[in-house]
């Protein structure tokens, strides 16, 4: 067997090589030496960071869509994705600033677009006067610019102190979307497969960012994120189903 392995294709060879690594590739592919156990750890998380990256890239295409093809943002929470997608851009910068490896945070910088766009659309499809809905997309639109040029000359100091920022910023971007569920009994255009990606999607990133970053903030925003995706998981499970109409108030809490 080693025979086929040590004489793969180059662009094979090369693109194991760039993802795990000369060493581990030699011992784990070439060798099929499959008793190192730092390189199975290393490799692991290497494979688990590229697939959550790609898996980033679509991540919150579902609920994009579903909001478009329903034309209705009925029992999306507008503050959890003002909070959420400025607790991603933060930590988007944070990683970069840092060096760390891509593949520890790369999704981050597709998800947080799309949720960008999903926050306009729930702005947009709200069911509020047209003047007032133009003025908040207008609102919107400069505090998003506003808050990239920010985080473009934020100093280091300032940044770390935003990074763990987004420690109570995950948690209360999650609340106000929890609590709205739970007082309508129903997820409304929540999307499952969005919910059950980040939950798939953090419990890969404890493991990555453990093995790759051992950054303590990263660790424990990760681990917040988790806990509160399970409870959103858990009520997309106790109200399947449950399409009841939401007041008004409830798209823009």
């Amino acid at each position: 067997m080693t025979a086929i392995t040590q004489n793969l294709p180059w662009f094979i060879k090369d693109l194991g090589v760039s993802i795990i690594g000369q060493k581990c590739y030699t011992t784990l592919v070439e060798n099929l030496n499959v008793t190192d156990v730092p390189c199975l750890k290393y490799s692991l998380s290497k494979g688990l960071g590229v697939g959550i990256v790609v898996g980033g890239s679509i991540m919150k295409v579902p609920q994009v869509l579903l909001i478009l093809n329903g034309s209705s943002a009925r029992g999306l929470s507008l503050s959890s994705y003002v909070l959420e997608t400025l607790a991603y851009a933060i930590t988007l910068v944070y990683n970069i600033r840092n060096a760390f490896p891509f593949s520890t945070y790369g999704e981050n910088l597709f998800i947080t677009p799309q949720n960008a766009l999903i926050t306009f659309l729930i702005i947009y499809y709200s069911p509020l006067p047209q003047k007032t809905r133009s003025q908040r997309l207008l609102i919107a639109t400069a505090a998003s610019l506003a808050t990239i040029y920010a985080l473009s000359i934020i100093p280091g100091k300032a940044l770390s102190l935003a990074q763990l920022a987004t420690l109570p910023l995950g948690l209360t971007s999650k609340l106000p979307q929890i609590r709205q569920n739970a007082r309508a009994q129903s997820t409304g255009q929540l999307s499952a497969v969005a919910v059950l990606s980040q939950i798939l999607g953090c419990l890969a990133r404890v493991f990555t960012t453990a093995q790759e970053v051992g950054d303590p903030l990263v660790q424990a925003g990760f681990l917040l994120a988790l806990g509160l995706n399970v409870v959103l998981g858990a009520q997309m499970y106790m109200y399947w189903g449950d399409n009841a109409e939401l007041h008004e108030k409830d798209f823009t809490v």
